[in-house]
């Protein structure tokens, strides 16, 4: 299900949470609506409402965490391309086909996350085998194509942490426990007041607000789609420095 489609059940549930509070004012008999009885309502309520906050709290620090994570990585694994290219150039003409082969895998690659496919869990097997195959014919040489093996070591680690961590680090749990949290905080707004146009345009804004924050929250649990996608830029940028 998408992020919008979630935000809008999130709204129905929280704004109907509001519109039961109202409906239930109406038929709450006289000395359910005592002095005594709000303030019990209130304090439970004010109990709620602290909860709620704190793991809404969590789910933003979760998402926002994941998103920066990820975001980092995709910066980390073109600067590595580009420097796995550079020391190929300075290995020699000899690592010419190898220079070659990164550029389309960078370019698959650019591609796929692009059209937010996804990143793949490994990158071209035969890259390896091709700068395993250089024949060094001297210290340098060898020194630069350690060098490389280890930087193409690293460049697959990254990747396959951006595969490993595709996944949700929002809890369902979590979020439908907190969506229950807050539809019975605003159904609590509108149980001890007389509906009237100022307070359901209140609760409907602030019910707006939190479809807004879980929207943003989910937006950011899917960082290589949505509106909130993280830039491919770096990769791009780094295409076109490839193999010159």
């Amino acid at each position: 299900m998408s992020p919008l489609a979630i935000s809008v059940i999130v709204f129905l549930c929280v704004f109907g949470g509001a519109l039961a509070g109202v409906a239930l004012h109406a038929i709450l008999p006289e000395h359910h609506r005592s002095a005594e009885s709000k303030e019990v309502v209130k304090g439970a309520v004010g109990l709620i409402g602290v909860m709620s906050g704190l793991v809404l709290g969590l789910l933003i620090a979760s998402a926002k965490g994941s998103y920066d994570t990820k975001k980092d990585e995709i910066t980390t694994l073109a600067s590595d391309c580009l420097l796995l290219d550079r020391v190929l150039a300075h290995y020699g003409p000899e690592s010419a086909p190898a220079r070659a082969e990164l550029r389309e895998a960078v370019a698959r690659f650019v591609e796929q996350v692009s059209r937010g496919d996804g990143v793949p869990a490994t990158g071209p097997e035969s890259l390896y085998d091709r700068i395993a195959s250089l024949t060094a014919t001297n210290d340098a040489q060898r020194g630069l194509q350690s060098q490389a093996s280890g930087l193409l070591m690293g460049i697959a680690r990254t990747r396959f942490l951006l595969f490993a961590q595709s996944g949700s680090s929002i809890s369902t749990a979590l979020l439908v426990i907190v969506v229950f949290w807050l539809s019975v905080n605003f159904a609590s707004f509108g149980l001890f007041a007389r509906r009237n146009t100022t307070m359901t345009t209140a609760l409907l804004l602030c019910a707006l607000s939190v479809a807004g924050a879980i929207f943003l929250i989910l937006e950011m649990d899917r960082p290589f789609e949505g509106i909130l996608r993280i830039s491919d830029a770096p990769l791009r940028e780094v295409l076109t420095l490839l193999g010159r």
